[in-house]
């Protein structure tokens, strides 16, 4: 089945900077899953992945405006310690996750004081050309349930 908007995808990844440097995989666990057409992903592997089928691997190079989006300076925001979920102790460099009015977002860690926080709001990818490794595990339609939340559920995918 070739992938196309409203089917359901399946698929295992490896992420790779421009330098080749791993920075993340989805090989020894669980493919991720999304709702193609949606939104779901960076905009660079969507296009990527539209019309490919099960079984198919490919690489593709994202830009950063097809992926996290350019670097914006001045993005740095001073939270309460608290707020940063992911970690007991904070250093710099690393990435917290912070609640939002728009859901969970990913921060980067630039100082940190007993109560107070500098957080760079860039996210952690963000002004990155990056590289995916991606291989097509199962391309699926998809249920109306999925239709009307607008995301893949199920393994891989969201869950209520």
């Amino acid at each position: 089945m070739e992938i196309q908007k409203d089917r359901v995808v399946s698929f295992h990844y490896t992420l790779k900077d421009e330098d080749g440097k791993e920075l993340e995989t989805s090989r020894g666990g669980e493919p991720l899953a999304y709702l193609h057409g949606h939104g779901n992903i960076v905009d660079g592997l969507e296009e990527a992945l539209e019309g490919k089928s099960e079984g198919e691997s490919f690489s593709v190079t994202v830009s950063p405006e097809k992926g996290y989006g350019p670097r914006r300076e001045g993005l740095v925001q001073r939270v309460p310690v608290k707020h940063l979920q992911g970690a007991k102790t904070w250093k710099p460099g690393m990435i917290a996750a912070v609640q939002t009015d728009q859901g969970p977002r990913q921060v980067v860690v630039q100082k940190v004081g007993r109560f107070m926080a500098d957080v760079d709001l860039n996210h952690p990818m963000a002004g990155r050309t990056l590289v995916f490794d991606v291989e097509v595990m199962k391309v699926r339609e998809a249920d109306p349930e999925e239709l009307s939340h607008g995301h893949a559920h199920g393994d891989g995918g969201n869950h209520h």
